[in-house]
């Protein structure tokens, strides 16, 4: 399993938030590219940038600091966060993006999503699964749907994608615990690879999630806290994963 740090703009700053509300923000650093070359120096293998202003906005609207950490890093990057047109995944893409990140257009706008599978390929496209109590919420995890997150992972299956990233939103930011049960589901429910975020705290939820199936874990607020320590988190999920293949 690829353990992957989370790096959350705002303004050009690096920053997390509690549950996703904009108005519980904490400060980590003004310079977003010296914050990417210390997990990469950690051993991170990718980065998952959010541009929250993005997703509010319905644009992606931090680009500049992309570009910076793209090209800075070393590293694939994959960035959601107001990607809703096929102009804004070209954009974010010529500006050294390996995946796009569609979370809204996967709900709104589905046709968006073959379109931007067969501009870039499938491999370089993610739905973000972005739920709380179950249900998909969209446009920055402000406003709430009806849609099951696993009806939808099923829904993206069949429109050429091959990955999803599963959020609980409820625990994103919290350092609780990851929703194990949600995880499950998407993995076993959804024959795609699944990424999981929301709630780690330890590396003993990431070993949990390497032994539940799951591709990835994107790690933010534990990595900033230190509660969880990335060159570990790394080595030991890694051995999880060789003993599963």
């Amino acid at each position: 399993m690829e353990v992957v740090p989370a790096i959350d703009l705002r303004g050009g700053r690096c920053v997390r938030l509690y549950q996703g509300d904009y108005s519980r923000e904490t400060l980590y650093s003004g310079d977003p590219v010296a914050v990417a070359l210390r997990w990469v120096e950690e051993g991170a293998t990718r980065l998952h940038v959010v541009d929250l202003d993005g997703a509010r906005a319905g644009v992606p609207a931090n680009l500049d600091a992309v570009a910076k950490i793209a090209a800075a890093a070393g590293v694939p990057i994959q960035l959601g966060g107001g990607i809703r047109t096929l102009e804004s995944a070209k954009a974010v893409a010529d500006r050294g993006v390996d995946r796009v990140i569609l979370g809204t257009a996967a709900l709104e706008t589905p046709d968006l999503v073959k379109e931007v599978c067969g501009m870039l390929g499938s491999g370089r496209v993610i739905v973000s699964v972005d739920a709380k109590d179950g249900y998909v919420v969209v446009r920055g995890w402000e406003q709430a749907s009806r849609t099951t997150a696993l009806s939808l992972a099923k829904r993206v299956a069949g429109w050429g994608v091959l990955r999803i990233m599963y959020t609980d939103v409820s625990r994103d930011g919290t350092l609780t615990e990851p929703n194990f049960e949600g995880v499950q589901q998407l993995v076993d429910g959804s024959g795609l690879a699944a990424m999981a975020a929301g709630g780690i705290s330890s590396i003993g939820h990431l070993k949990r999630l390497a032994l539940l199936g799951a591709e990835a874990a994107i790690v933010g607020k534990a990595l900033y806290t230190g509660g969880v320590d990335l060159r570990s988190a790394i080595r030991e999920t890694g051995a999880i994963s060789a003993k599963r293949v």
